[in-house]
Parts: structure tokens; C-alpha cells; sequence
């Protein structure tokens, strides 16, 4: 089954054919990066109007890439939820007018499960049941992947995801948008460390909490220029990140051994992070946790991701939608 996808629900404009859930056919991704870049971060008005710039032409390099015409597809998919209502709307209108015209089915993708599906993507020997961390810019929470379709939550952020806080300390140390990638690059340079950062608690064992471990980290950058003190930004860097990880890796791991997963994986732009990967990657194995991580390309918005999954929605639930399909900036599993 040949799925072309749609993904817009932030800044990159993607369209993908993919087959059977699991082969990626074309990929093609327009980002925005350098524009948002001078703001500092997403700017949702603009993100929105060049998604209506793009999608034409993203569609039509997808379907030329995977040398098809849009009558050898069998089935439209669009991530629907959740993400900036307004980019939303732009993948979700466009894929409702192409399934309509064409007769294909419509199939709605929930913008996490896709991220999880890139495992599929990149290991074809996984499959359900396993224990999945999903971390990105909104989203953090471990998950129990009990099939293709059925997800149960077992802990999630209570306020900023860790993507969101990697954004945030990496402004108040002076690195530009996007700030998770420049943290890890300075981490390379630093001393994980030099500096003690807090470790939020959170009632429930398996809920993360990053807002005030970011709110510590700018704090201490305002502090030190307000006293004319230099920081160690490098250090500073590596210290955050690890915290970070480390407040992922030690409840991933614990929730895997509690339920008694020996399968696991990580899913989300801030899997591509390093400094998580490692981490993650050496104390699975100490566990006797077999961890499914995608490629770095994977990790961030693509629709690929959004083509397995609806591959899955499709023939395992038989979810589709019609016309009344409508996009919603939140929407929990």
C-alpha cells in the first residue's frame, strides 16, 4: 500500500510516499529555519503563510521523486494534531481537497504517534509491545506502545517539554534558534560537571517537570552579567544537557524495568540529541533493554514518519476521515 503523507503542524512543509509503513519511497522536506532564526524562535504567522507557499511544490516533488502520479497513490495522510492550529490547517486543507478529488481515502495522523513510527522506518524488526520516550519541543512523555494504534501514557512533562527548555536556556546563553542543536555542540566543549543544576520533583514517578531547571539555568546567566561575572557557556552547556538526560534516561529506564519491558525506543526531535543517545544507548544495555533509536533524519518533523503510521491507522483500525476533518492544536494520545 502506497501512502503519500503530509506534515505541516510547525515549520517544516513535507510531503512523502511511503510504502507498507516501513519503505520510504521520496521524502522531501522544505524547512524554515533560517527565517524563524532572526525572531528567536517559531513565529506561528509566518510559519503558517509559507506553508501555503510550499505545499504545492512539496507534493509535487514528492510524487515526481517517487516517479508516481497521484492516481498510483491509494491513500492520503495528514498530520491533523497537534502542533500550531494555523500550520495545521494548511497540511490538513490541502490533503482533505487532494483525497476528495482524487477518491483516495483520507487518513488523520496524530503528530507523536508519527514520531514513533519512524522506528518503524529505520529498524523493520521492531513491532509492539515496547516502552517508547517521546521527547521533543512540545512534547515529553513515556508511553506504553501496546500496538500499532493503542498507546497508554505512563508519565509526561507538567509544564515545559525538554525541547522547549533546551530552546529556552539556549537563548539565555546566547545561542540562536534552533537552541538544542547549539547545546549540544557546545556540550562537546564542556565539563557536564562544573555546574549543579536542580532536579525538579514530581509527584508522580514517571512525570517529568524541565521549567524550573530552565528558569535556574537563565537565572544564573542574568546573575552573572548583572555582575559582571563570566560563565563557563561551554561548561554551562554540558551541564544543562546532561541534567536533561539524565532526568529522562533514569525514569525511561526505571518505568522499562517496573513494567517489564526489554524493548524500548526513542522517538522526537530531541532524540537526535547526543548527548541523550548515549546515555539512553549505555544504560539500556546495562538493563538488558534492546533500544530502537531512528537516524538523525528521522528525528525531526518529516512526513515520512506520518505515511508509516497512517499505513498502521488504516489497516489495523481502519481509521479514515472525510471532509469534516478538522486540525487541533492539542490533543493528548
Amino acid at each position: 500500500m502506497k501512502i503519500l503523507a503530509i506534515e505541516s503542524s510547525c515549520d517544516e512543509t513535507a510531503a512523502a510516499v511511503v510504502e507498507d509503513g516501513r519503505r520510504i519511497i521520496s521524502n522531501i522536506i522544505a524547512t524554515q529555519v533560517e527565517e524563524h532564526k532572526l525572531y528567536g524562535g517559531v513565529v506561528p504567522e509566518i510559519a503558517s503563510r509559507r506553508h501555503c507557499e510550499s505545499i504545492v511544490g512539496v507534493v509535487d516533488e514528492a510524487l515526481e521523486k517517487a516517479e508516481m502520479k497521484l492516481d498510483d497513490i491509494d491513500a492520503v495522510a495528514v498530520t491533523y494534531a497537534p502542533g500550531l492550529i494555523g500550520a495545521l490547517l494548511v497540511g490538513v486543507n490541502f490533503a482533505k481537497g487532494l483525497a476528495f478529488a482524487s477518491g483516495k481515502p483520507l487518513i488523520p495522523v496524530h503528530h507523536i504517534k508519527g514520531h514513533i513510527a519512524a522506528n518503524y522506518i529505520a529498524h523493520p524488526e521492531l513491532e509492539p509491545p515496547y516502552i517508547c520516550l517521546a521527547a521533543s519541543g512540545g512534547h515529553s512523555q513515556i508511553m506504553r506502545v501496546e500496538s500499532y494504534t493503542k498507546f497508554s501514557t505512563v508519565g509526561r512533562t507538567m509544564d515545559d517539554a525538554a525541547g522547549e527548555a533546551f530552546d529556552k536556556a539556549a537563548r539565555a546563553m546566547g545561542f540562536p534558534y534552533p537552541g538544542g542543536l547549539h547545546i549540544d555542540k557546545a556540550s562537546q566543549s564542556g565539563d557536564p560537571k562544573k555546574y549543579r543544576l536542580p532536579r525538579p520533583h514530581t509527584a508522580e514517578p514517571y512525570d517529568f517537570s524541565f521549567s524550573g531547571l530552565k528558569t535556574n539555568v537563565i537565572n544564573l546567566v542574568h546573575n552573572a552579567e548583572q555582575k559582571g561575572e563570566q560563565l563557563d557557556i561551554n561548561s554551562l552547556a554540558a551541564s544543562f544537557q546532561y541534567t536533561v538526560a539524565d532526568i529522562l534516561t533514569s525514569k525511561f529506564v526505571a518505568a522499562a524495568k517496573e513494567f517489564g519491558y526489554k524493548t524500548a525506543a526513542l522517538a522526537g526531535g530531541v532524540a537526535a540529541n547526543s548527548g541523550l543517545r548515549s546515555m539512553l544507548e549505555e544504560r539500556c544495555a546495562a538493563g538488558g533493554i534492546k533500544l530502537y533509536i531512528p537516524p538523525i533524519a528521522l528525528c525531526g518533523d518529516n512526513a515520512a514518519m506520518i505515511g508509516s503510521q497512517a499505513y498502521y491507522e488504516y489497516t489495523e483500525a481502519g481509521i479514515t476521515a472525510d471532509g469534516s476533518l478538522n486540525a487541533a492544536a492539542t490533543l493528548p494520545l
